[in-house]
């Protein structure tokens, strides 16, 4: 499972659906991030959420599978974090990969409607009010092993691990953001040049 997690994750959605769509290589463009908000900035809202829904599945579903065969709690953690890293180091792609949100966010997802609910309020909320995308996955990732505690503590160390990978992937963001650098997430469609 562990092995099939890593594979999953190594399937870049943004890579696909750029390609699909006609759009530039995300890791050329933007941010260069291979993720759902680099799409959105040189895609637009639907092929963002095209990314968005098919890199939450590749964390969903290792776990949901993992958890229907009785797997112990740490280890359903463990093929979780696999879905990330093949995420943040795709064997497919270079080794060159996303942050590990949207698929951390996935995997936690099988584990209760609330939780997933309170995620994606919490999300949502924290990117309208700040408009950085950085700091509504952070807020996310420090919040969800509270909320997983609150709501199915058998869960809370797995999440609180998935939590820290998305924080340490999010490092670079965290010192753009201190020095007032990071860029706020935009839902107009970057024109792109003419031939």
């Amino acid at each position: 499972m562990i092995l099939c997690a890593y594979l999953a994750g190594s399937v870049s959605s943004a890579v696909l659906v750029c390609k699909l769509r006609g759009l530039p290589d995300p890791r050329t463009q933007g941010s260069g991030n291979p993720g759902a908000t680099n799409v959105l900035r040189i895609g637009g809202a639907s092929a963002a959420a095209m990314v968005l829904l098919f890199d939450m599945l590749k964390g969903a579903i290792p776990a949901y599978i993992g958890f229907k065969l009785g797997i112990d709690a740490v280890w359903l953690g463990v093929i979780a974090i696999a879905a990330c890293l093949g995420h943040i180091f795709p064997v497919f792609f270079g080794f060159k990969g996303g942050k590990g949100v949207a698929t951390a966010y996935g995997a936690i997802a099988p584990i209760d409607g609330y939780l997933t609910l309170l995620l994606i309020v919490t999300w949502i909320v924290t990117l309208l009010i700040t408009r950085y995308s950085s700091v509504a996955a952070l807020a996310t990732a420090l919040l969800a092993p509270v909320y997983t505690w609150w709501l199915d503590d058998r869960f809370t160390i797995p999440v609180a691990m998935l939590s820290t990978l998305i924080l340490i992937r999010h490092k670079d963001n965290i010192k753009r953001l201190l020095k007032g650098e990071e860029s706020k997430v935009s839902r107009k469609r970057r024109q792109q040049p003419q031939d």
